[in-house]
């Protein structure tokens, strides 16, 4: 019984006794044979677990010839991989063009020749045998590749983790401003996301990019002198001018690291954006490049709103936190000068989720 279940399955699909009787006489003792006398039958028995491994399959049969039943078979998902020889009187050109169009594997001639249907039938087997491996192998293959490209991922998010708790480290800034600017950043793509000014770019994958490399928005501090980055007070306008080239130092530092890459990472490309833009200014007052309007990259556009917001609620030694009210009025207020009236308008509609950020990743938390 256990011999038999190993033994390949082969379908004979014919409606005379007589043939049928030959075909299993020929193949029973290497084969586990099943019978099906006509098209009906034939697809029944096919569609059943487990499949067979090849058909043999006559053409001239009434009610459902050979050809209808190999196009049935090719047009089911659960079937179409089951390798269809056909058994046939009819030796015309156009007949075998058509088997081979429906999609059959080869042809036999009746009468049939034992030595060459033992052939053609192990060739066809091992064939499927060989193609079988050949799946498994690229699901194996499949599986690996998706296993790595998790654990680089992983990498990437480790590295841009560390980068950001690298400037951390040396800001009066806690990681909670990190944490909320990048859920900040997020909603307000989200909800520019179903526009379709926005829709190309504000994709899944690129909004997730633009999430997970918000935190090195102020990775250039590592650049400013502790005398000024640490100072307890309001900046002088000479210690200001130095503060401003933060955005100076990450942008030299990314693309530095883009040097070192044959092609530029995309959350390079965004994380060198925000990096150096997101201190410009729509009417193009900001700094350092004195960009204006739609010619400040668009994730820096999302990341000033942020950025600002966050200063604004969150307390330092020189300011008192500023209520969340007080805070979307200036930003509000900032429209079509300081920041990007669309972008605006987006965190008019999403400011109670900014509201439920800064309270979920307080200061105090």
């Amino acid at each position: 019984m256990e011999e038999a279940t190993t033994k390949p399955t082969i379908l004979v699909v014919d409606d005379t006794p007589d043939n049928i009787t030959l075909l299993c006489s020929l193949l029973g003792d290497l084969y586990r044979n099943k019978i099906a006398t006509s098209g009906e039958k034939a697809l029944k028995i096919a569609r059943a677990e487990p499949h067979p491994d090849l058909i043999l399959l006559d053409i001239m049969m009434p009610e459902m010839d050979g050809y209808e039943v190999c196009r049935q078979l090719k047009a089911d998902p659960a079937t179409r991989d089951i390798p269809v020889i056909f058994l046939t009187a009819k030796t015309q050109e156009g007949d075998e063009t058509k088997g081979f169009e429906l999609g059959a594997v080869d042809y036999i001639t009746k009468p049939i020749v034992p030595p060459i249907l033992m052939a053609r039938v192990h060739t066809h087997l091992a064939l499927g045998d060989a193609r079988k491996f050949l799946e498994m192998q690229n699901d194996v293959l499949e599986q690996q590749v998706m296993a790595r490209t998790r654990q680089l991922a992983a990498l990437q998010d480790a590295i841009i983790i560390a980068m950001a708790s690298l400037a951390e480290t040396r800001d009066n800034d806690t990681g909670h401003h990190i944490r909320r600017t990048q859920h900040y950043v997020r909603e307000l793509a989200l909800c520019l996301q179903s526009r379709d000014k926005y829709h190309a770019e504000l994709t899944d994958e690129n909004i997730e990019t633009l999430y997970k490399t918000a935190p090195l928005h102020d990775i250039g501090k590592v650049g400013v002198p502790d005398r000024i980055l640490l100072k307890p007070g309001r900046l002088t306008p000479e210690e200001f001018e130095e503060m401003k080239l933060h955005t100076i130092h990450g942008r030299d530092a990314i693309i530095a690291a883009e040097k070192s890459m044959e092609a530029p990472e995309s959350f390079l490309l965004t994380a060198r954006d925000i990096a150096c833009s997101h201190h410009e200014k729509w009417d193009g007052s900001g700094y350092p490049e004195g960009l204006a309007g739609e010619g400040i990259p668009l994730p820096a556009r999302l990341m000033a709103i942020a950025d600002v917001y966050d200063a604004l609620i969150t307390k330092r030694v020189y300011k008192d936190a500023m209520p969340h009210e007080e805070a979307v009025k200036i930003i509000e207020s900032g429209s079509g000068s300081h920041f990007d009236p669309e972008v605006v308008a987006a965190f008019s509609l999403v400011k109670d989720k900014f509201a439920s950020i800064a309270e979920h990743f307080s200061e105090e938390e």
